[in-house]
């Protein structure tokens, strides 16, 4: 049977390729599958301990079983609107606070928690001159809105929005907005903060960052 696997980020760029087709026999699981992978391209040895597999957008253990269609997706470690925009998405145009703010606000909230992520001119020693995001994107939006769900059970009355860029920023630009509200300001602190936690571990978005020693992928292995 015939399986469609897709590559981001870094490792798109050391295969030279987004995405291939790979046969694997009838009752092969994802272990199986990167068996293959790995014997084929001998650059993903270095990646095997640090990957994140999903099949089909949904996250998966090694021996999850494969069919005939399927598409497997070789995800790298992550870098870690207003009423008529969905509360968690991805944009390709400068971000608006107030888009986010608006997607949380009600009379019955009675504290409102913003997180703005901003890009630096510098990271560990050196001197950035710009970031480029990637995302899987259908999963993205799927994982933040998953994390988002998450949070407003766990905290009562607790509203969340986030919004990430994709694309290519300049210094000083936005790249993450969340905006957590809540009928108590305790919830609300509690809720922003572990909402921007849980998206910089478990959606996969990718960092690219450009400096004036050249340019690597942050949080890649391998």
């Amino acid at each position: 049977m015939l399986i469609r696997v897709v590559y981001f980020a870094l490792l798109r760029e050391r295969l030279g390729a987004a995405e291939e087709t790979l046969e694997v026999n009838p009752g092969a699981t994802v272990a199986d599958a990167m068996t293959r992978l790995v014997a084929r391209h001998e650059v993903l040895s270095g990646f095997t301990k640090s990957l994140l597999i999903a099949v089909n957008q949904a996250l998966v253990p090694a021996d999850f079983p494969l069919h005939d269609g399927d598409e497997l997706a070789l995800l790298p470690p992550v870098s870690g609107g207003s009423a008529n925009l969905p509360r968690c998405r991805l944009s390709r145009e400068p971000l608006v606070v107030q888009e986010v703010i608006d997607a949380v606000t009600g009379p019955e909230q009675g504290g409102l928690v913003l997180f703005c992520g901003m890009v630096r001119d510098h990271n560990l020693g050196k001197q950035i001159v710009r970031l480029d995001y990637e995302a899987y994107d259908a999963m993205a939006v799927r994982a933040m809105t998953t994390i988002a769900d998450a949070i407003m059970a766990e905290h009562a009355g607790a509203r969340i929005a986030m919004v990430h860029r994709v694309g290519s920023l300049r210094i000083g630009d936005l790249a993450v907005i969340i905006a957590a509200s809540a009928p108590h300001r305790a919830e609300a602190f509690a809720a922003c903060r572990s909402a921007i936690e849980r998206l910089k571990k478990e959606v996969p978005i990718w960092k690219k960052e450009f400096s004036a020693d050249g340019s690597e992928w942050l949080g890649g292995g391998g």
